[in-house]
């Protein structure tokens, strides 16, 4: 499993460069390749790769859902190599999210009977998904359930609630004056996106956990003049649609402050959010298998991030997010994941998928993990291989 992590982390794969991510697709597809003996459908949409498989006949009712694109740009490894020290590995993407990729990989592998399973990898989850979300929903009507192998929480908790994300640019037109000669001429833009920034900051609610916050604000061209034009890009998180639908009327609504102004609102809701409701049952049932495999006791966490499984949450589909690895530091130089984790989080998303496959319908009884060996198995496995050894595995050892 690491040295699968290794090769995944060595292939960089920032989400803009489509280059970069099709290498990195044909990375995973080697390796899905060598576990799984099949190859996977590419779909390249605008530009961008993504991996899918498909097992059985039928259509799929369990997605493994995740992405192997990452933030980081081409050249972080010269500055945060991948290692393996004191049982935590590191290197660019490694927590967010290749190591879940390879932890999908593994655990369905591990199926005696993979029929009825779809495995999705995204390429562009990074920067919203806007060529993929179509994609995740197609794939993802009809599943019983869909697993996302996005990092855990604090301490291995899964991610059972999410915030729905919006994104807007407020444009603001004026007219350019000379600011010392004859200001009273020119419309400011910069002073109409200064009201317009407050108006839009005022929308949040904070007793409801919705925050608006105001991001990267430009207006002006040279120090003498007066702003003929601005913008402000704004961040909408909110726990709940309604909240949603609240902050994008009044988005929608913001009007000119200053005689002769413009403003333009463009953007709108780019995530649902994914409420607890969608979560519950799968995040029993997790706790359950957690404790027969003696992996302790699960806990839940509601974060204000948003994932791929923001959509399928949104469609009614049970969903569950954050079981991938288990560490920290996402999109930050101390991004890192804890190597004896591994084999425990395969095990535990191969029990998963087993007991929803093995169902006589969506609403069907469950299996014990006695049923099946695939999960011990797995929890058995060091994440060096089986004998969990260094040796075994080639991962650098820093």
């Amino acid at each position: 499993m690491l040295a699968d992590i290794e090769t995944l982390v060595r292939c960089e794969s920032p989400s803009a460069d489509h280059d970069a991510v099709a290498r990195s697709a044909e990375v995973v597809a080697a390796m899905g390749r060598g576990l799984l003996g099949a190859e996977p459908e590419r779909v390249v949409t605008d530009g961008c790769t993504h991996l899918r498989w498909r097992f059985g006949e039928g259509p799929p009712r369990v997605l493994l859902l995740g992405h192997h694109d990452t933030v980081w740009p081409t050249g972080s490894l010269l500055t945060h190599p991948f290692s393996v020290r004191d049982g935590v590995l590191r290197g660019p993407g490694c927590f967010d999210m290749k190591a879940g990729v390879v932890l999908a990989l593994h655990a369905a592998a591990a199926l005696a009977d993979p029929a009825g399973l779809s495995i999705l990898i995204t390429g562009d989850e990074e920067i919203g998904s806007p060529s993929s979300r179509g994609l995740i929903e197609e794939e993802a009507r009809g599943c019983d359930a869909v697993f996302v192998l996005e990092a855990s929480a604090d301490g291995g908790a899964l991610k059972c609630r999410r915030k729905g994300v919006s994104s807007y640019r407020i444009e603001v037109t004026g007219r350019a004056a000379h600011a010392g000669l004859e200001p009273e001429k020119g419309v400011n833009a910069g002073v109409e996106i200064a009201h317009q920034l407050l108006a839009a900051a005022a929308l949040a609610n904070q007793e409801r956990g919705t925050s608006v916050v105001p991001t990267v604000v430009s207006a002006g061209t040279t120090a003498n003049t007066v702003p003929a034009a601005a913008t402000v890009a704004v961040d909408v998180r909110a726990w709940d649609e309604a909240e949603q639908r609240r902050v994008d009327l009044a988005m929608r609504d913001l009007r000119p402050v200053l005689a002769n102004a413009t403003v333009r609102v463009t953007g709108g809701v780019n995530r649902p959010p994914l409420e607890a409701g969608a979560s519950s049952a799968l995040f029993d049932l997790a706790r359950t298998l957690a404790t027969e495999l003696g992996l302790g006791d699960l806990t839940a966490a509601s974060v204000g991030g948003a994932s791929d499984g923001n959509f399928t949450a949104g469609m009614g589909i049970p969903t569950l997010d954050g079981l991938g690895a288990v560490g920290g530091g996402a999109h930050a130089d101390h991004e890192h994941v804890v190597v004896a984790e591994l084999p425990r989080r395969a095990a535990l998303l191969a029990a998963l998928v087993e007991n929803v496959l093995a169902r006589r319908g969506p609403h069907g009884a469950t299996n014990a993990v006695g049923d099946s060996g695939a999960a011990h198995a797995l929890a058995r496995r060091g994440p060096y291989g089986p004998t969990n050894t260094v040796g075994d595995s080639g991962a650098t050892q820093r």
